[in-house]
């Protein structure tokens, strides 16, 4: 099978899933308790303001209908406007999605190359201290969740130290020494949660590709066991490492909403907890597509370069 039918193969699956989800959050949304209608109108509500809010909004219309007219405007980009105050998604979407971007941004650049730094320490000397340090750090990582990372750094940083602001927020004046000060606490919340999963990953992947009749071969030869690392080891364990990474950045995309509500950080995350509060369900589904197609987009990338990167996978055994 050629490299070409195996990547449309992929891109194939990867529309057929976006539009999965998209059913999905469609009904997610629709199965939700309580009346649209009412909830704008609130302690208002009469029969007749009801029934003309629900002809605006077209939930008169039959369920199938109004998804179809929802997906359409997805794909050309007309989020709508917002039920609480009437304001445009789309603009809105564009101006925090930059900061989402940002704070994702410097999470990977510190997270990823970290990670396969501490991956590749502690496949060295598989046993040895720095081994059991680095593993032991992060099987502890593992088991705290973000929110409390989150809530143990403002503790010490924020509250007892005082060397950082507590709150995340952005102002049109910041300068560059701003913009660190203000991402140091998110950035690190979210550079703990998603780094010991793929130190983890790494070490493994690299410790299964020394244990090959081919390297151990290498090694009885008395080539130095770094060069193997860096020359063999870690190009051959790329695929697996390609996987984690790859799913710890789309949970990384997605796993924002906890860190910019607990910073208050005006990003995607945030602003989809506000829409839930609301109860605003356009702007829901909008942020929930745009979450859920970086994910299955991120997903589809990493398996397309596991394949470049392992030519033995375009192959049937």
């Amino acid at each position: 099978m050629s490299l070409l039918e195996i990547l449309g193969k992929r891109l194939i699956l990867g529309a057929a899933t976006l539009l999965f989800v998209s059913v999905l959050v469609f009904l997610g949304t629709e199965i939700l308790p309580g009346d649209v209608a009412h909830a704008i109108l609130g302690q208002g509500a009469t029969p007749e303001l009801v029934q003309q809010i629900r002809e605006r909004l077209g939930l008169n219309e039959p369920l199938h209908m109004r998804y179809l007219v929802w997906l359409g405007n997805f794909l050309s980009g007309d989020f709508g406007t917002s039920l609480a105050n009437g304001a445009d998604i789309g603009t809105e979407i564009a101006r925090r999605s930059k900061n989402t971007i940002i704070l994702a941004s410097c999470t990977a650049v510190i997270a990823v190359p970290l990670s396969v730094l501490l991956g590749l320490a502690a496949a060295v000397k598989p046993g040895g201290m720095v081994d059991r340090a680095i593993s032991s750090t992060s099987l502890a990582l593992i088991s705290f969740p973000d929110f409390l990372v989150a809530v143990v750094l403002v503790t010490v940083f924020a509250v007892e130290l005082r060397w950082l602001p507590a709150i995340a927020s952005i102002r049109p004046s910041y300068d560059l020494l701003d913009w660190i000060r203000v991402l140091i606490l998110p950035v690190t919340g979210l550079t703990f949660t998603i780094l010991a999963h793929m130190v983890r990953m790494t070490r493994s992947a690299v410790l299964n590709v020394l244990a090959s009749p081919a390297i151990e071969m290498a090694l009885l030869k008395g080539v130095p066991r770094r060069r193997l690392l860096l020359r063999h080891a870690l190009p051959n364990a790329l695929g697996p490492i390609i996987n984690v990474v790859a799913l710890n950045l789309a949970y990384l995309i997605s796993g924002v909403v906890v860190i910019e509500t607990l910073f208050n950080f005006p990003g995607l995350g945030r602003y989809m907890v506000e829409a839930v509060t609301n109860r605003d369900v356009p702007i829901v589904q909008t942020c929930a597509m745009i979450f859920c197609s970086f994910y299955v987009l991120l997903n589809m990338t990493a398996d397309i370069l596991s394949i470049v990167a392992n030519p033995r996978v375009r192959y049937k055994k």
